[in-house]
């Protein structure tokens, strides 16, 4: 890279620019994307419809995020 170039870089990350293209979905359309893929009702063409994305969109924002936390109810113990 030219050193013109990487100055111009250098000055505009100064400025609080940074590179490259904007997510396609934010934060809370992830989380919304996580709870209709955790709730089982929706298939990921579904919900890539619904946000107007891909599936690998879709994908790669789910693998982003950890799935909801299942409780398991440990049985209760048996009184003799």
């Amino acid at each position: 890279m030219s050193e013109r170039t990487m100055d111009g870089l250098a000055a505009a990350r100064a400025r609080g620019c940074t590179g490259g293209q904007k997510p396609k979905l934010g934060p809370r359309q992830v989380a919304l994307a996580r709870e209709m893929y955790d709730s089982g009702d929706y298939t990921i063409q579904q919900i890539a419809d619904e946000f107007g994305v891909t599936r690998p969109t879709i994908y790669r924002h789910l693998d982003k995020t950890l799935p909801q936390q299942v409780t398991i109810q440990e049985p209760a113990p048996e009184h003799r």
